[in-house]
């Protein structure tokens, strides 16, 4: 904790660096560029809701010191690590061998498909959900943001919702500007490209979890 920020000093401290660590490129910046350029800017957005989720649920997790079981605890750390990285290689080997065919637009830009938002939703839920490092991250970020005479539940849930709304603006602002560029990527040859990078990227994160060992 921190005796000498208030809770506004602390609350700007916490959203300015929050705000530098959401626009560095990562996972989750990848899964909405590539939703949003593929199927659309609408499950696009639902993939970050899904992805913001996640966070709120690691900050919940955190305040109520179930966290910081995965910063002590390494048979849970390992536990969540090797579902993470599970994960992350059937991401990555189903975009690898995908083969996109012409995508028909609906009338709002979206492409046409009997499938619904929640798939993209859990998609990035469980991007966030099953990497035991969010939960370590929370762990030891949140702690140094949190003045010593507030609730620490509250005050711990206030700022990962912070963080979640800088990351919901940073996810609409790159939907926004992948837009007049959106139908030359979603031409087929385009479309798979950007899968099979997209893939790559995912199977590379995925073997490095997968392998890293808990410092």
């Amino acid at each position: 904790m921190t005796p000498d920020l208030s809770i506004w000093t602390a609350s700007l401290a916490f959203a300015g660096a929050a705000g530098l660590l959401t626009i560095v490129p990562g996972l989750d910046t990848l899964l909405v560029l590539r939703t949003a350029t593929v199927e659309g800017p609408r499950r696009a957005m639902f993939a970050g809701l899904g992805v913001c989720t996640g966070c709120l649920a690691w900050g919940i997790l955190v305040s109520a010191g179930l966290g910081a079981v995965f910063a002590v605890s390494n048979l849970a750390y390992q536990i969540v690590r090797i579902a993470g990285a599970i994960y992350l290689f059937y991401l990555g080997i189903r975009l690898l061998f995908q083969r996109e065919k012409p995508v028909l637009l609906d009338s709002t830009g979206e492409a046409a498909s009997s499938r619904g938002t929640l798939r993209w939703f859990i998609r990035g839920l469980l991007t966030n959900l099953l990497n035991p490092k969010v939960g370590v991250f929370y762990v030891t970020f949140l702690p140094q943001f949190i003045p010593s005479h507030v609730n620490v539940i509250g005050f711990s849930v206030l700022l990962a919702l912070i963080h979640d709304v800088e990351g919901i603006l940073w996810f609409a602002a790159l939907i926004f500007v992948t837009q007049p560029l959106a139908r030359w990527l979603r031409d087929p040859r385009t479309s798979t490209v950007l899968n099979r990078i997209t893939g790559g990227i995912f199977i590379f994160f995925g073997a490095r979890l997968a392998f890293e060992r808990k410092s």
